[in-house]
């Protein structure tokens, strides 16, 4: 079955050849209204004074066919003199018309064309057509092909929308292989995605977020299927409508859906010498009713790190040199299971609702090397074997209700409760240069994140090129986060150490909202989005140390502006936008997790939330086969969080790494792809990212003294990409990317690559498929070399990865179907409002502190 973005897109395309131009909101995908705008080809027609009428329906389940084009062609010449689209009853109404011998064509997605001939029509006539039924077919859905990807890549007012359910190399993957093919995205090889630089972004799963991306994007994104991707969308200029959250921009996630009637199961699976996973995923409609059940499992073993580390740090007046090495392996589960319902209360009611559950166990080792020297005098080398455990539960539950009143005229209600349950401990066994256990280490990390959502939304049209929308949002959300560090010997029980690090952080942030948004459409096809919304954050925060922090609540007014004017093939946009970016919960978490004592990590409780300034301007155009688009943008960002480190005061040769509010950062570049169509079935696409960052701010060394931080510097990365569709069923697809240094406060990140390439082969039937897919098969490991340094310390730290792969994939689609004439679902609540980590690479040896972010 093809996917429904291509039939609509299809029938679109073929609707618009057959009718004149009618009013349409760009980059909102709302209807087309009925009425032909002034000076376009339906007012250029002459007019009379006949009449036709008629109503459309589904010939198997006698239901009208809501929205479905009517175009009116003259017999004789065979061009299109008029034509509408029917309402939600399926009733058409053509007047003005002129006596003489026509033709009717009828369409909508799903369904066979529908030709009416000798259509005859006299002066003062009021013709009635009558029922006109449509009936459904799979087989001319499956003729309406589009087999040349010119819309691989679409561009709305606010958005760059990437398809993605072409991808042949992806299948038996996850998310990540779909996100590091995205324009203007860039995801490290451990699956930390970051948007024109910046990391501070939220994630979306089919319009709404989740506790599963709260916790780690990262580790969220191994749990969704690649094939089950429909849609990547990159909202760099998120509209009010959006939660304020998010400096770097929006990712939101559209998985397949259909409406189908009747039963239908998939079954895909992959085996691969370095992860293997299996999905099933049914659906069953009958009627008014929709059922969908889901399971994704994926395992992912023989992951192999090796790390080198030197650095050096000056603690009051003595230097202390530090030579690690360090052999690890990790495994893990990821597990994604969903149970989801829908009923059409009236023509015009739709209520949704669902289940969805998220595992993850994540186990890795690591066996450390550790040597220090003391103002050049060597001292005993030690040994650490490491055993780290990431798991946790998650369960998102969501109540929808959607009542459509005409096209672009809707109000709908949502809600989600949200738990997440996750676990961040670490075992480490002590040993001397001879190998014999001298004593054991335990940090335990408990961290629990709840929060509910309520939002209502509205949005209406005004006149035939005006919408409005505004709405409002509540958040409860509590975080809590216990965590133990304790000792013992080579034998006995795990006791407190004295002094030692222990406690819980109790952590509530409730948010108010409310926007309205205004969206302007020219008939010369400018387009105008602007909003303005309110949120004010409530925290109350203590730690049981510390008592409470005081932290104190703060509002923030966050405007938006979207502008785009289409001429001869060519888009130009302009966006300016302010958001705010929220601590979450891994730079919140007080816990002082020392998996590798010589790289520590630890929250900072007291961090307030980062403000960015966003302006972009883009251009894009398709000359013949070929679309190009280029953005520039400039970020301007206060009070900006960013990883800090220090060497420790107490721990001997030790860097410690937190959170600060550093001061400002700033980032200006350029984001360049173009696509080119070299045949129907070729497609070859390349893409540059080039930015200039600049980072400012105050920050304490270990001595207690003051010091400004300055570092600025280039990022770069590129890549390309090439697919090709042959007989047979036969497919083959490759990508590669190269990214650049990152540039930090203290020295930069080492640059990483990837590359892959796949072969498929379709059944005959349509109904399954096989392939093999390889990536980084032409070198053995990859090498990510940082550098970061201050006045009181250097640190060179290699990172090898072992990442080539081959993997075989299998797809099967079970059931017979039949097409629906697709209804709109109710709308789900979007919650994107926290920042993760950073995606930074973990220090050598180290584990990411524990906890997730508080919802997002």
């Amino acid at each position: 079955m093809k996917s429904n973005a291509i039939l609509i897109a299809t029938t679109l395309l073929a609707a618009s050849l057959l009718t004149p131009a009618k009013a349409q909101f760009p980059g909102m995908g709302g209807a087309t209204q009925s009425k032909a705008l002034p000076g376009t080809a339906g007012d250029q027609s002459p007019k009379g004074n006949a009449k036709l009428t008629g109503s459309v329906i589904d010939s198997t389940q006698a239901k009208a066919v809501e929205f479905a084009s009517v175009a009116l062609i003259n017999k004789a010449t065979g061009k299109t003199v008029d034509g509408t689209v029917a309402d939600e009853k399926g009733k058409f109404v053509l007047s003005k018309l002129v006596a003489g011998e026509y033709r009717m064509l009828v369409t909508f997605v799903g369904f066979r064309n529908k030709m009416i001939d000798n259509v005859v029509l006299t002066n003062g006539q009021a013709l009635d057509l009558g029922v006109i039924k449509l009936s459904s077919s799979i087989k001319t859905l499956e003729e309406v092909t589009v087999t040349g990807q010119a819309a691989l890549i679409e561009e709305k007012v606010d958005r760059l929308v990437y398809n993605a359910d072409k991808d042949i190399t992806a299948k038996g993957g996850d998310a990540t292989d779909i996100l590091r093919k995205v324009p203007l995205l860039t995801v490290d090889l451990d699956g930390n995605v970051s948007l024109r630089g910046s990391s501070n972004i939220r994630v979306l799963i089919n319009n709404k977020p989740s506790t599963i991306v709260a916790s780690s994007v990262a580790d969220a994104l191994k749990q969704i299927p690649a094939d089950q991707i429909k849609t990547v969308e990159v909202i760099t200029s998120p509209s009010a409508k959006y939660d304020a959250e998010g400096s770097g921009g929006i990712i939101n996630i559209i998985t397949k859906k259909n409406s189908l009637q009747g039963l239908n199961l998939n079954v895909d699976s992959g085996v691969g010498n370095r992860g293997s996973m299996l999905s099933l995923n049914g659906s069953y409609r009958k009627g008014k009713a929709g059922f969908t059940i889901g399971g994704f499992g994926r395992a992912m073993y023989n992951t192999i790190t090796k790390t080198n580390l030197d650095q050096t740090s000056q603690v009051n007046g003595v230097t202390t040199l530090t030579r690690q090495s360090g052999d690890g392996t990790s495994n893990g589960l990821f597990g994604q299971y969903n149970l989801g319902f829908d009923y059409d209360l009236a023509k015009n009611q739709t209520l949704t609702a669902g289940v969805r559950y998220g595992v993850r166990n994540m186990l890795s080792q690591q066996d450390l090397v550790t040597r220090l020297f003391t103002n050049g005098t060597p001292g005993a080398s030690s040994n650490r074997d490491v055993d780290t455990k990431n798991l946790s539960g998650t369960v998102d539950a969501n109540v929808d209700y959607l009542h459509t009143f005409k096209p672009q005229q809707e109000w709908s209600v949502s809600t989600l409760y949200s738990r997440n349950d996750l676990t961040n401990n670490f075992d480490a066994d002590l040993l001397n240069g001879s190998g014999a256990l001298t004593g054991r280490q335990q940090n335990l990390n408990k961290n629990v994140n709840q929060e509910f959502t309520l939002q209502t939304d509205y949005q209406t049209p005004i006149r035939k090129n005006q919408l409005i929308e505004f709405g409002a949002k509540g958040i409860i959300r509590q975080v809590n986060s216990d965590y133990r560090y304790l000792l013992a010997g080579p034998t006995g029980e795990f006791t407190t150490e004295k002094n030692g690090t222990q406690g819980a952080l109790l952590y509530h942030q409730n948010i108010a909202a409310a926007y309205s948004s205004y969206t302007y459409t020219t008939k010369k096809r400018y387009t105008l989005k602007g909003g303005l919304r309110y949120e004010h954050t409530f925290i109350d925060a203590s730690t049981e140390q510390d008592g409470t922090l005081g932290i104190g609540n703060y509002g923030v007014l966050v405007p938006s502006v979207n502008a785009s004017k289409t001429f001869k093939g060519t888009t130009l946009k302009l966006g300016y936008n302010r958001r705010i970016q929220r601590p979450g919960l891994q730079q919140l978490n007080p816990n002082f997790n020392t998996a590798n004592p010589q790289n520590i990590t630890i929250g900072n409780p007291s961090l307030r939330p980062e403000l960015t300034n966003n302006f972009e301007l883009g251009v894009s155009k398709t000359i013949k086969k070929t679309f190009i688009n280029a953005t520039f943008f400039g970020r301007s960002t206060n009070n900006a969080i960013t990883q800090v480190r220090q060497p420790s005061d107490t721990l001997v040769g030790a860097i410690v790494t937190t959170y600060q509010n550093i001061g400002r950062q700033y980032t200006y570049g350029t984001n360049t792809f173009a696509n080119v169509a070299v045949t129907s079935k070729i497609n070859v696409g390349i893409f540059l990212n080039v930015f200039y960052t600049s980072l400012t701010g105050q920050t304490t060394n270990a001595d207690g003294v003051s010091e400004s931080l300055t570092n600025t510097g280039f990022n770069v990365g590129g890549g390309s990409f090439a697919s090709a569709q042959f007989s047979n069923g036969w497919g083959a697809q490759a990508f590669g990317f190269m990214q650049g240094s990152q540039v930090q406060l203290q020295g930069t990140q080492g640059g990483f690559g990837f590359y892959t390439v796949g072969v498929k082969k379709d059944f005959k039937s349509k109904k399954g498929s096989v392939g093999i897919a390889a990536e980084n098969f032409l070198s053995n490991r990859f090498n990510i070399h940082t550098v970061l340094n201050s006045p009181q310390f250097n640190q060179v730290n290699d990172v090898y990865l072992y990442n080539r792969g081959v993997r075989l994939t299998f797809t099967y689609k079970i059931g017979k179907m039949t097409m629906d004439a697709p209804r709109k679902k109710a709308k789900s609540v979007n919650n994107d409002d926290v920042k993760s980590d950073g995606g930074g690479q973990a220090p050598a040896g180290g584990s990411s502190s524990g906890g997730g972010t508080p919802r997002q």
